[in-house]
């Protein structure tokens, strides 16, 4: 199958990651158009090919416009991050952690928090993907400084150019990686270099916070290198802790194009640039192409609750955004019945659901593992059956598809229309993706 491996042996931010898959084909007029779909303004954006350490490639840059002193160029260093605190200091000289707030362009003299940012990315014409995948990557930001700074991930803030900066590198990788037809996604070994950034409040050890965060979340293997700079940004992080399904050496993959997102910085050990290689992959090492990820599974034991603080628990822990909530009827000790509550959720939100579960049940404990999951490869369709359109999920793997689930919204909709059994548009939405 499709298959881009991201070669970060010298890291990964997300304007590296753009001049990547421009030099691998994307089209930097299609990616632009796309991204006027946010209705973002206060940035232009360029795309030029130049050369890092006599290695060709794409330098990308997002050109942010302060009212009244024409455009003030932050080209993305490879250092920059645009996050809640740690806005790393340019390699121009500008520290991103002070305040932009001349001119009233859109993203200067205020700050967006992640709530705010996900309703404009839902609010757009983009694609329903890029809508989620966009808003995927930044829930990993955000929860990432949540944990920093101590607070609901949707309260996170990414001041002034950050905002700005942040979607467009963020929402432009999505976009880019549907126009270059969503190929699965496998990165190299994790490379960070050594020392210190400069953050809002401080010097700050390499990784920075939200880095070293966001690849803990995902369970990524980190190894340090002699490069005294910071390698990979929290957006760089954030992209490959959501899209690659692992993080190891090339096996199988015939290369058909290799391109180079061109980074700003001139590093002492390596060239600052992300290679990224687009072939075919003949075989997986598994023999399967699901997709992976880790999660964390929340149980406790309960002898003592009622049913309805029970089924409350179920709703209320799917409404803040728990994968899944269940509860399995078991015998515990002097011959007790008991049900076992178990929340599944992402590492970043376990520690609240421990706190809801231990304030709203009579739990007394919470055991956490965390583990992995295969997943099949995803995608959604709407299908036309004799009762109308319906909206179906489709479970690939190895490019065949083994699961249809039509969604019970749009078949209830279509059942009450056409004044037919629920049952028959499942059916005939099932029938028809096939």
């Amino acid at each position: 199958m499709k298959t881009l491996y991201l070669d970060i042996f010298s890291g990964i931010s997300g304007d590296m990651f753009l001049g990547a898959m421009i030099d691998l084909g994307v089209d930097f007029d299609a990616l632009e158009k796309e991204l006027q779909k946010l209705k973002l303004e206060g940035y232009t954006l360029s795309a030029n090919r130049r050369q890092k350490c006599a290695i060709d490639g794409v330098k990308f840059d997002v050109h942010l416009m302060c009212g009244g002193e024409g455009d003030h160029d932050h080209s993305h260093s490879h250092s920059h991050e645009h996050s809640h605190e740690h806005s790393h200091t340019h390699d121009h000289g500008h520290d991103h952690s002070h305040e932009h707030s001349h001119g009233s362009g859109d993203g200067h003299g205020h700050s967006r928090n992640f709530a705010q940012i996900s309703e404009m990315i839902h609010a757009s014409t983009l694609s329903d993907w890029v809508k989620e995948k966009s808003v995927a990557v930044f829930q990993r930001v955000a929860n990432a400084e949540g944990k920093i700074h101590g607070m609901p991930p949707f309260e996170v803030h990414f001041h002034e150019v950050g905002a700005v900066d942040s979607i467009v590198d963020i929402v432009g990788g999505c976009i880019a990686l549907e126009l270059l037809g969503k190929p699965r996604v496998r990165s190299g070994p994790v490379i960070e270099g050594t020392g210190f950034i400069m953050c809002a409040h401080g010097r700050f050890p390499i990784p920075a916070p939200a880095t070293l965060n966001i690849l803990a979340e995902r369970g990524v293997a980190i190894t340090q290198c002699d490069e005294p700079n910071e390698l990979i940004t929290p957006t760089g992080a954030a992209l490959i802790a959501e899209f690659a399904v692992d993080f190891g050496l090339l096996q199988n993959l015939t290369p058909e194009k290799v391109a180079f997102g061109l980074g700003t910085r001139d590093c002492q050990t390596r060239p600052n640039v992300l290679r990224a290689v687009l072939g075919e992959e003949t075989a997986s090492t598994s023999g399967n192409d699901w997709e992976t990820d880790t999660i964390v599974v929340l149980d406790t034991n309960l002898d003592d609750i009622s049913s309805e603080v029970l089924g409350d628990f179920v709703e209320r822990a799917l409404k803040a955004g728990a994968l899944d909530v269940v509860h399995t009827p078991i015998q515990m000790k002097k011959n007790r019945p008991g049900v076992q509550l178990s929340v599944l959720c992402a590492g970043g939100d376990a520690d609240q659901f421990c706190e809801m579960i231990l304030r709203e049940t009579s739990a007394f404990g919470v055991r956490r593992t965390l583990t992995e999951r295969r997943k099949l490869q995803r995608e959604t369709k709407t299908v036309t059956t004799p009762h109308g359109e319906v909206t179906v999920k489709l479970g690939k793997l190895n490019s065949e598809i083994v699961q249809i689930a039509p969604e019970y919204e749009s078949c209830r909709a279509v059942a009450a229309s056409a004044e037919v059994p629920l049952k028959a548009v499942y059916d005939a939405a099932v029938a028809a993706a096939r």
